[in-house]
């Protein structure tokens, strides 16, 4: 079951974080003043600066099923009360959400680094050419942020199989086992009920894990990677 969950956040958390920095970074890479853009970078990354435990604490009273502001807000729509934290459904998504908004910042910059240095000049061969948008983005842009990506994949996948605050500090990993990480399950063995043999058998199970991802990911990266 924790690992089934890890595995769920781990994709969860990928695409969803990776969706929403590639987002903020063209944002911020547009003809957006100056002055809002450092609002933005200032709003997305004050996360990342901030302990993983406050930012869950944060999420936990925003989260309450009945006072939390969250369920206030769309109860103003008719919306009914949705148990964020509470609901065996609705445990995952509600990690997974808090988890990437902490997080979201720093792959914004990572990706708006990237983009920064793509030419110029290629996007306007592309516009002489007649290429859209659409076309410039999938054929210049998403080429060129492959290295970034992949760097992003690895960090995010090696993080995510570590999992342990935001879970921990919002639902303890219920209800029942419904939202409990591979860590925090090394944690209650060898910690809770000081069986230290069987925690650290767990432990290098994920770490051989963590390995072989690694490796599968570099490997794998010479057939969708392009490095300029």
């Amino acid at each position: 079951t924790t690992f089934g969950n890890t595995v769920y956040f781990a994709i969860g958390m990928f695409f969803f974080d990776l969706v929403w920095a590639m987002a903020l970074a063209l944002a911020l890479n547009s003809f957006m003043p100056s002055l809002l853009k450092l609002l933005f970078r200032f709003v997305f990354f004050f996360p990342v600066l901030t302990s993983g435990a406050v930012i869950a604490l944060v999420w936990r009273y925003l989260f309450n099923a009945d006072l939390g502001i969250i369920n206030w807000f769309l109860g103003q729509f008719d919306v009914p009360k949705i148990p964020w934290l509470i609901s065996s459904a609705w445990a995952r998504p509600s990690i997974i959400l808090a988890t990437v908004w902490n997080g979201v910042g720093f792959n914004m910059i990572l990706l708006l680094a990237g983009l920064r240095a793509i030419p110029q000049s290629l996007y306007e061969a592309a516009e002489i050419d007649g290429a859209g948008r659409v076309a410039s983005f999938r054929n210049i842009t998403l080429p060129l942020l492959t290295p970034t990506l992949f760097f992003i994949m690895v960090k995010g996948f090696i993080g995510v199989l570590q999992l342990f605050d935001q879970p921990y500090m919002l639902t303890h990993g219920g209800p029942g086992d419904a939202s409990s990480t591979i860590v925090m399950y090394i944690y209650e063995v060898g910690f809770r009920s000081l069986r230290l043999g069987y925690a650290s058998s767990i432990a290098l199970a994920l770490f051989v894990v963590i390995v072989i991802l690694t490796l599968v990911q570099f490997a794998a990266s010479g057939r969708w990677v392009f490095y300029r």
